[in-house]
C-alpha cells in the first residue's frame, strides 16, 4: 500500500463530516472579535429565521448551541422531560441505539422496540403501543429520520399520524442530524416538537454547532419538568438570543460559516437542494445494482437520499475495502457500525456535492472492491450512474 502523501484533494465521501465549500472556508477565516459588541447582533439575529426556514417552522424556536448533535439529544431530553419519565423509541441502527443509550443514562425509562436493521420507524407499532398506554405515561416518542449507519430514511409525517390516531399527547422528538438541509423537513406540518441537527452534514460546516428547534409545546414542558440542565438551558438561550447574544462564548467563526451556509442553501433553493440529493442518490443506487450488490436498506421505501450502505458479498471484509480506498485512492468511505461492522461500506452523498464528484467516489469504490477480489465488472457502476445523470440532468443546457 502507498503510505506517502497522495497528491490532489482527498475524496471525502463519508456521510459526515462533509465537504466544505470554498465560500464557507473563506467566510470562517475571520479575526477574533468581541461577542458582546454592539454590532454582534447583526451577525446573529438573521441566523434564527434562516434556520427556521430550513427546519420548516414558523411556530418553533430555533437554537444554536456550541455542541454536536449528541448534545442536542441531551438538550431535548433535559429541557422537556423528567428522570423516570417513559419514552418510546425504536432501534434499527447505531444512531437510534445511541439515542436510546443516552436517554437511559439520563434516567428515562425507555420502551425500546427492536426493528430489523435496514428498516426504519414502524408507525403502526407506535400507534398500537400508544393506544395501549391508557394513562398516557409515555411522554415522548423518539424517531430517527435518517439512520446513517444503514442508509435508511423514515416517514416522520406517518409517525405523527400514528400519535394523533392514538389520541395521545406524547411529544415527538426527531433526530435529523443527517437529514436536515439535505432532505425535506416540515417541522410544523409534521407536528414535530423537537428537531435535532448538526453543522457537519447538510449544512456543509465543520462539526461544532448543534442546530435544533423546539415547538411551543416542548418549551412549555420545560416549565414544569424536573430535568436538570445548565449549559443546555433553553430559557437562557431564548432570553439572550432575543437581543442577538448568547449566554456564554459562541464559536464566532462557525457563526460566520453558518451565515454563508444558509446563503448557499437559499441561493440554490431548498426544493432544488432536495431534488439534487435524490438525483445523486439514484445514481449511487444504480451503481450498486450494476455491481450486482445490495444496499442495507431492505426495501426501496427505506432508501436514504444522503447515504447508501452497500453490503459486500459473504466472505469479504468491508473494512479492507475501506482501507484500500483510503490508502491507495485517497478516498474516504464510511465504515459499517455495530451490527453491520465489516459487512457494509457507506458512500455519503450529501452536502456540497455534484455528479462528477460522486462519479469519482463510485469509481474509487469499484477499484477498491476489485483490489480485494470482489467480482464486479470494472466500470459498470460508473456507467450506470452516468446513465442516470445524463437521463435527467440537474443543469439544463
Amino acid at each position: 500500500m502507498q503510505n506517502s502523501r497522495v497528491p490532489g484533494r482527498n475524496f471525502l465521501f463519508v456521510p459526515g463530516p462533509t465537504n466544505l465549500p470554498d465560500r464557507i472556508v473563506r467566510a470562517m477565516a475571520v479575526a477574533s472579535e468581541d461577542h458582546r459588541s454592539p454590532t454582534f447582533p447583526d451577525l446573529v439575529k438573521p441566523l434564527f429565521p434562516g434556520l427556521k426556514k430550513v427546519f420548516g417552522t414558523e411556530k418553533g424556536h430555533a437554537f444554536i448551541f456550541p455542541a454536536s448533535g449528541t448534545g442536542g439529544w441531551e438538550a431535548a431530553i433535559t429541557n422537556t422531560l423528567s428522570p423516570g419519565d417513559k419514552v418510546l423509541a425504536q432501534r434499527f441502527g447505531q444512531f437510534s441505539h445511541l439515542w436510546i443509550d443516552l436517554a437511559n443514562r439520563l434516567g428515562l425509562e425507555v420502551i425500546k422496540q427492536e426493528r430489523p436493521w435496514g428498516t426504519g420507524n414502524d408507525p403502526e407499532l407506535i400507534e398500537e403501543t400508544l393506544k395501549a398506554d391508557k394513562n398516557h405515561e409515555i411522554k415522548a416518542v423518539f424517531a430517527t429520520h435518517n439512520e446513517t449507519a444503514t442508509g435508511v430514511s423514515s416517514d416522520i409525517a406517518a409517525v405523527r399520524k400514528a400519535i394523533d390516531a392514538a389520541k395521545h399527547p406524547a411529544l415527538l422528538f426527531v433526530d435529523g442530524v443527517s437529514s436536515v438541509a439535505s432532505l425535506e423537513f416540515k417541522m410544523d406540518e409534521w407536528g414535530v416538537d423537537v428537531i435535532v441537527s448538526g453543522s457537519q452534514k447538510g449544512f456543509m460546516l465543520p462539526a461544532g454547532l448543534l442546530l435544533m428547534a423546539a415547538s411551543p409545546k416542548a418549551i412549555d414542558a420545560g416549565k414544569t419538568n424536573k430535568g436538570r440542565r445548565a449549559y443546555f438551558e433553553f430559557q437562557d438561550m431564548i432570553a439572550q438570543n432575543a437581543n442577538g447574544y448568547f449566554p456564554y462564548t459562541p464559536s464566532v467563526p462557525l457563526l460566520y460559516g453558518l451565515k454563508e451556509s444558509l446563503s448557499i442553501l437559499f441561493e440554490e433553493g431548498l426544493d432544488q437542494v432536495y431534488k439534487r440529493h435524490h438525483h445523486l442518490a439514484e445514481g449511487t443506487r444504480a451503481a450498486v445494482a450494476a455491481w450486482g450488490l445490495k444496499t442495507c436498506a431492505k426495501e426501496p421505501k427505506w432508501n436514504s437520499d444522503t447515504v447508501t450502505a452497500i453490503v459486500v458479498p459473504e466472505g469479504y471484509d468491508a473494512v479492507k475495502v475501506i482501507e484500500t480506498a483510503y490508502k491507495r485512492y485517497n478516498l474516504a468511505l464510511g465504515a459499517g457500525l455495530s451490527e453491520v461492522a465489516g459487512k457494509v461500506f457507506r458512500i455519503g452523498h450529501l452536502g456540497d456535492l455534484n455528479e462528477l464528484m460522486l462519479l469519482g467516489a463510485i469509481a474509487g469504490a469499484e477499484m477498491a472492491m476489485l483490489d480485494n477480489g470482489i467480482k464486479i465488472e470494472a466500470g459498470s457502476g460508473v456507467a450506470a450512474a452516468q446513465a442516470v445523470f445524463r437521463a435527467n440532468p440537474l443543469l439544463k443546457m
